[in-house]
């Protein structure tokens, strides 16, 4: 993409977004315009893989997406805090986290797209 970049070429490329969050309604769009499966089937679709992701990690499982990254949970113990108004020290409660790791391929898939916006900007100012 000349101009842009994109974490999800394929949902811009059908849907024609750059510098947009990207939403349910715009995966299903997607995939209706892609796969070819009715409006109402698309959105089914996507609200079943969304529906496995969150209860996998409600279970505090972790999910990897191949060429995409993982959803991790982790943990995190009791700690002393400070309420920056006051200074008054105050407990955090132990929690559950959900992190995002990106995979390698997805790290550079990134940067070759930040590559290639720097180099549409040498091209345009030299021009």
């Amino acid at each position: 993409m000349v101009g842009g970049s994109t974490l999800i070429p394929d949902v811009e490329g059908a849907l024609g977004m750059a510098g947009k969050t990207i939403t349910r309604a715009d995966l299903c769009e997607a995939v209706y315009r892609k796969v070819g499966l009715s409006r109402t089937e698309s959105a089914d679709l996507v609200e079943m893989v969304l529906a496995e992701i969150r209860e996998r990690m409600i279970r505090g499982e972790s999910v990897k997406l191949s060429s995409f990254g993982s959803f991790l949970v982790r943990s995190k113990g009791e700690r002393i805090g400070r309420n920056p108004k006051t200074g008054e020290e105050v407990p955090i409660s132990p929690r559950r986290v959900m992190v995002f790791k990106p995979s390698n391929v997805l790290k550079q898939r990134i940067n070759g797209a930040l590559a290639e916006d720097a180099q549409f900007d040498e091209d345009v100012e030299r021009a």
